[in-house]
């Protein structure tokens, strides 16, 4: 399932409102498309070999898989392959736009809370939606049939675009943001749409509730930027925490043993959406002497995080020499986040840590069909 978690950056999991609408849940491209010694294979052939018995469209997913590995030049290797059904089948079962249980309850409650905030009646707000929506139905007949969080995108549109009380409880703002078979950010999705190889019928948002778009986006998220990791399972904790979530998490561990400084590893180096410093830069400061640095040029090197040239910068490679002369070994440049994963739907205690090993399972379990 999709699920709520701190990091502002993180292009896979959303930082959104009904994060508890969608599914949740995350292989490994270097600094050229990931694997690249792997031995090439053919995509669509290996596809249909992988997908679980009696999985349905088989030959749509392969051609599908198959285009967006050329598109986006990932190279054609069968780990990257089963990283992506992996994926796919821990977020969706390879459901397209999949049924999520008691949805209409989770979007009901969502409405009522954004009224409560806005001191508007309960009643009013039922009242309000009864009336036709642009199928013939009432929004309240939609809601309280909806299934998938492709329906409920679409009623939500529809609702911000036709009814005032939505404009007031939602403005322009569609609350479902993420979707389809690989449970992508529509946010990611809306920033990475050049090189896409089909022709969109509607908007970004609406193609990612389609196979393609969600296997496209999806991989893109997962496949498709540069990461020195020395296994799979790292780039699954970034699908679901944020690229460079598992560098950063190893990162902040190495300030803790430098600093003494206790920090939550989750792969926030900084602040988003303010200047104010985070935990973790306020460690880092107490370094500035021995860094001989600023705390400016702190903040601009730690502003790296979300890109491979943050391995590139002196802050990075100055606190691993510190920390490690300190602990007196070699320290490790990837971590699993330390990030609980938040969710109504979540009964149990589950983390990014969790969420990456099911689905690092399942990628070793298709590489054995």
């Amino acid at each position: 399932m999709t699920v709520t978690i701190s990091r502002a950056s993180r292009a896979g999991t959303c930082l959104c409102l009904l994060a508890s609408l969608v599914l949740a849940g995350c292989t490994t491209k270097t600094s050229s498309p990931v694997s690249q010694t792997a031995k090439p294979v053919d995509v669509e052939t290996v596809v249909k070999q992988k997908l679980p018995a009696g999985q349905k469209d088989r030959s749509a997913w392969a051609k599908e898989l198959a285009t967006t590995f050329k598109s986006q030049e990932i190279a054609p290797s069968e780990e990257n392959i089963c990283s992506v059904l992996a994926v796919a089948q821990q977020e969706s079962n390879l459901v397209a736009d999949p049924v999520v249980p008691n949805l209409n309850k989770i979007a009901w409650k969502e409405i009522d809370r954004r009224a409560g905030q806005m001191h508007i009646p309960a009643l009013l707000v039922h009242t309000a939606l009864k009336i036709p929506s642009p199928d013939g139905r009432s929004y309240s007949e939609r809601l309280d049939k909806v299934k998938t969080e492709g329906q409920l995108s679409a009623i939500f549109d529809d609702l911000i675009d036709m009814v005032p009380m939505g404009q007031k409880l939602f403005g322009s703002l569609n609350p479902v943001r993420t979707g389809g078979p690989m449970q992508v950010s529509i946010a990611f999705a809306e920033k990475h749409t050049r090189g896409y190889p089909w022709k969109m019928e509607g908007t970004v948002r609406q193609e990612v509730f389609t196979r393609r778009g969600g296997l496209w986006f999806g991989t893109y998220h997962l496949l498709n930027y540069p990461a020195n990791y020395t296994q799979p399972i790292y780039r699954f904790a970034d699908f679901n925490a944020g690229w460079y979530a598992s560098r950063n998490a190893a990162f902040q561990s190495a300030v803790s043993k430098a600093t003494g400084v206790k920090l939550a590893l989750d792969g926030d180096l900084i602040l988003y959406n303010t200047d104010k410093p985070g935990s973790t830069e306020l460690a880092v400061r107490k370094l500035a002497g021995k860094l001989e640095m600023s705390d400016s040029q702190i903040h601009r090197a730690l502003q790296k995080g979300d890109s491979i040239d943050f391995e590139k910068t002196d802050l990075y490679e100055q606190v691993y020499a510190l920390a490690e002369r300190k602990a007196g070994k070699k320290l490790p440049r990837e971590m699993l986040p330390g990030i609980t994963l938040e969710s109504p739907k979540i009964t149990r205690s589950l983390t990014t840590a969790w969420f990456a090993k099911r689905v690092d399972d399942r990628r070793a379990a298709c590489m054995k069909r």
